[in-house]
């Protein structure tokens, strides 16, 4: 289920169709992603043997590049040197897992403390044109605009291999709202989905 701030377009098996024709009645589709109204699909889901995922709020960028000169060692990682940052649980956010053919991770930006990885911006091609923005960085080393400053590299250089980033958060990770919102992206759509 995705909204864009007026409407929603929901996708889903067809043997819930009767249920959510009586849930969007009469509601505009921002208002179906309120929490009183999830309680309602996820009692439907659990019939079925699914249930919610979180909520992700999406952003689209301002194209004005920010040109952000770092105070700190950054270096950067293509698509091919990417395979040996997979598995390292300091960036859960910045990488896929692993190496996903469908949504590859296709660029990175680290930031260096002697020769230690302390933050890490990375983006996959969700689609050819539209790379989506992850970043993680070390807890000693947060508040000191390091998670930024990676977004706003990694932001700028995507748009110069002419595709155009995006960036997601959940609702509460306010850290997360932040950094978006300093490298000048701005919300575009909400979406949820099963498992």
């Amino acid at each position: 289920m995705v909204t864009m701030g007026r409407n929603a377009v929901i996708m889903a098996d067809e043997k819930i169709h009767p249920f959510l024709k009586g849930y969007v009645k009469g509601k505009e589709g921002f208002w179906l992603f309120e929490q009183n109204h999830f309680f309602n699909i996820q009692q439907e889901l659990g019939k079925y043997g699914k249930k919610l995922l979180p909520t992700h709020h999406m952003f689209l960028p301002d194209p004005e590049p920010l040109n952000w000169k770092p105070s700190f060692e950054i270096k950067w990682f293509e698509q091919k040197d990417i395979m040996g940052l997979y598995g390292n649980p300091d960036f859960p956010n910045a990488l896929c897992k692993e190496f996903k053919p469908e949504r590859p991770d296709v660029l990175a930006v680290a930031a260096i403390d002697g020769n230690r990885i302390v933050g890490l911006a990375g983006c996959s091609a969700d689609s050819p044109k539209m790379w989506q923005i992850g970043i993680d960085v070390n807890p000693e080393y947060r508040k000191k605009g390091i998670g930024a400053a990676l977004v706003g590299l990694l932001k700028d250089e995507i748009f110069k291999r002419n595709a155009i980033p995006f960036y997601g958060t959940s609702l509460s990770n306010l850290a997360s709202w932040r950094i978006a919102l300093k490298c000048r992206f701005y919300p575009a759509w909400v979406e949820t989905e099963t498992k």
